[in-house]
């Protein structure tokens, strides 16, 4: 038998957050952001591979029915109210290009931040208003 102190978490495998209207949040996420599309239930989610995770969008109405795996009677349910927060990693010296990025595309800017322990973020909001940070890696240093 394994010892449980042995156990741990390799990483994040994925991510989601929430918005009604995925035809803007595909857009926004695809055009934007740069994500590839993974897959699209219609009316239910929209899926993104993000590296070597996967971001995923769902309809909080469709989510909270649940949905069947597999051949289970189970149904997965979750969901959330409100909105999100995701901060995608990007290259340190790249914030300026996402800036100009940003802007070209009509998408408001928030907040600029410079962390203390000298990281840099870029916030915005998605179409669902949902908060998006395009963060260096090192604002957890």
């Amino acid at each position: 038998m394994s010892d449980l102190g042995e156990v741990g978490v390799d990483g994040v495998l994925e991510t989601c957050i929430y918005a009604a209207d995925l035809a803007a949040a595909e857009r926004f996420y695809r055009e934007v952001i740069g994500l590839s599309l993974h897959a699209r239930l219609e009316g239910r989610h929209v899926f993104f591979r993000c590296g070597d995770a996967m971001f995923l969008v769902f309809n909080p109405s469709a989510t909270a029915l649940g949905m069947h795996v597999n051949t289970a009677e189970m149904r997965l349910q979750h969901g959330a109210t409100g909105p999100g927060h995701v901060a995608f990693r990007v290259a340190p010296g790249s914030l300026a290009d996402w800036r100009t990025k940003l802007v070209a595309s009509g998408i408001a800017i928030e907040a600029e931040v410079t962390w203390p322990g000298g990281g840099r973020s870029i916030y915005v909001r998605d179409p669902a208003g949902n908060s998006v940070e395009l963060a260096s890696a090192d604002i957890w240093s």
